[in-house]
Parts: C-alpha cells; structure tokens; sequence
C-alpha cells in the first residue's frame, strides 16, 4: 500500500507548461508588433554602364584615385585631400567637364572616399562615379 501513494504523489507534481508557453508567444507577438524598424538613408551612387566603344568626343574626366594607404591621386598627380578641390576647381576652369570619377583600392579605408566625395560633392556640376582599381 504504502508504495502505491509513493507512486502516485509523484504523479502530481507535474507542471503543466502550457500557461506558461502561452505568455512567452505573447510577449512575442507584442515585442514584433511594437518594434519599428528604421530605414537607413546611404550614398545615391551613380555608377557608370559598360561601353565598348568610348565616343570619339569624349571630354576630359576629373579621376582620382585613393590607394590602399590613404594616398590620393588627382589625374595621376599625388594632391593632399586638402588641396583637392583647388586642383579640381583649376581643372574645371581649363577643362568644360561633369564627370568625376573616383577609383578606390580594395583595401582603402571607406573615410578617405567619404572625404574626397566630400571634396568632389562641393561642385555641383560634377556627376561622381565610383569606378573599380585594376589591381
């Protein structure tokens, strides 16, 4: 006999999960409901389609590049970033363009082309395009 009510208080001390589980699915339900969700704005990038064949009158196109280490190039000449839209604003004096192309490494740190699409956004007739290093 006496193992009978041993057997059977074991029995009940079983605990229904069940409450529990409703409470965790509805504090889901409202923690999905109540959470917003922010659109982050980034950088409208126009970047240039594929030609085979360049035109014959093709103007000239401000270029810089920025290598691995920071350094920029602006048409081949090493400028400082400072001194950039200087270079820029006498090129654009010489030369009737609004292209402007800046080609990265692929290691260059995303703060040195923030800065000199900085410097390039100062001129308002330029269209930036981000081109691709050879290497």
């Amino acid at each position: 006999m006496s193992r009978r009510r041993h057997v059977e208080e074991t029995n009940e001390s079983d605990v229904d999960m069940t409450p529990m589980l409703d409470i965790v699915f509805i504090l889901l339900i409202f923690f999905i409901v109540t959470t917003s969700f922010v659109r982050e704005e980034g950088i409208l990038v126009n970047r240039p389609k594929a030609q085979n064949n360049p035109p014959n009158n093709a103007s000239p196109t401000v270029v810089v590049q920025i290598s691995e280490s920071g350094q920029v190039k602006f048409n081949g000449k090493a400028v400082d970033i400072e001194r950039l839209a200087a270079r820029i604003e006498s090129f654009l004096a010489e030369n009737q363009t609004n292209s402007a192309v800046i080609i990265p490494e692929y290691d260059t740190a995303h703060d040195k082309v923030v800065q000199v699409m900085d410097q390039v956004k100062l001129f308002d007739q330029l269209v930036i395009s981000i081109g691709k290093s050879k290497s």
